[in-house]
């Protein structure tokens, strides 16, 4: 009976965004246990692709239209579930129009929910997908020592400089580590890339999209590295699936400045309009390539950034959001 296939229900908050998709795909691809799951979506978004993941995807795929904000649709799709992977938090590259409304609130009070409704149900482990922007930025850092897991965002900085993604982010994180009664372990990944599932662009691709197209921002408060999207989703699972997984994970194949990732772009495209950044676009970020030390000492392998690079502007032309053929700057 050693090789019984075991079988396992999960929930996926956010399940039709970028990560979300990858998330979905990785577990149905998975055999051993083997995972149904419950999908939240926001109500009225399209999650039609994620029928086109996998084979058995109607089968077992239940989707849940669940605004995270409505406790009652949140309990009832995570009812019957063993573990949770909270994907579910608004992002975006530009000044929201009301921070708490379309920030804060659904990521803090959103995460509450979730956690609630794990808490109700007696699930086993969340997985909290946190991201580096509640690690960075942090002023207070001290130099020339590499960025790690200890590091927590200052909110009060972030939130002078009118940078709210990183306040939701850390203070939605803090909220789940001040829960009791749930089992959370947090991945905090970097700035994600690779194909498009979903049909939309998502904010980490269109960095790579804008930096594509001649874009000179050098995301001081959003960067310290990238990860192919692939990896955030093995990584998840890995998280879940790891008895003696706690705390804080970082996810980043490397930590290093935008303008060490723009030139890689620029050497796998060199015909497209990619600005050339002054060296240091993160000052005083400290490089380093094995960052995610604690996810490799569990055996994890990060795949090449270049690979990531050109699956992500592959697919970004292919769908539409990058021209093949670029037009030179005036």
């Amino acid at each position: 009976m050693a090789n019984q296939i075991r079988d396992e229900v999960v929930c996926v908050t956010g399940a039709n965004g970028f990560i979300g998709s990858w998330l979905v795909r990785t577990l149905l691809e998975k055999q051993n246990p083997r995972y149904t799951i419950h999908a939240t979506i926001f109500p009225g978004s399209d999650p039609s692709h994620l029928f086109n993941l996998h084979p058995d995807a109607q089968s077992r795929l239940t989707l849940f239209p669940a605004d995270i904000l409505d406790s009652a649709a949140v309990s009832r799709a995570v009812s019957g579930c063993s573990g949770v992977f909270h994907v579910a938090s608004p992002c975006t590259l530009e000044d929201p129009a009301d921070p708490h409304k379309d920030l804060l609130e659904p990521a803090v009070q959103g995460t509450k929910n979730i956690l609630e409704a794990a808490r109700r149900v007696g699930v086993r482990r969340v997985v909290l997908t946190s991201s580096i922007s509640a690690l960075v930025p942090n002023p207070n850092w001290p130099a020339n020592r590499v960025m790690d897991e200890s590091s927590w965002t200052d909110v009060e900085y972030c939130k002078a400089k009118g940078k709210w993604y990183p306040v939701a982010k850390t203070e939605a994180e803090r909220a789940a580590w001040g829960f009791e009664g749930v089992d959370v372990v947090a991945i905090l990944p970097a700035t994600c890339l690779g194909p498009l599932l979903q049909p939309s662009l998502n904010a980490s691709s269109a960095v790579l999209q804008r930096l594509m197209m001649g874009s000179r921002e050098t995301q001081e408060y959003h960067w310290l590295g990238a990860v192919h999207v692939k990896d955030v989703a093995k990584a998840q699972v890995l998280l879940y699936e790891t008895p003696t997984a706690a705390g804080r994970y970082l996810c980043t194949n490397g930590i290093y400045q935008f303008s060490t990732f723009a030139s890689i772009v620029s050497q796998l495209y060199p015909h497209f309009p990619i600005h050339r950044f002054p060296a240091e676009t993160q000052p005083g970020l400290t490089p380093c390539k094995d960052a995610a030390r604690r996810l490799i000492d569990l055996g994890f392998v990060f795949t090449p950034i270049q690979d990531a690079v050109r699956e992500a502007a592959e697919s970004l032309m292919a769908k539409g959001f990058l021209q093949p053929t670029p037009s030179q700057p005036k």
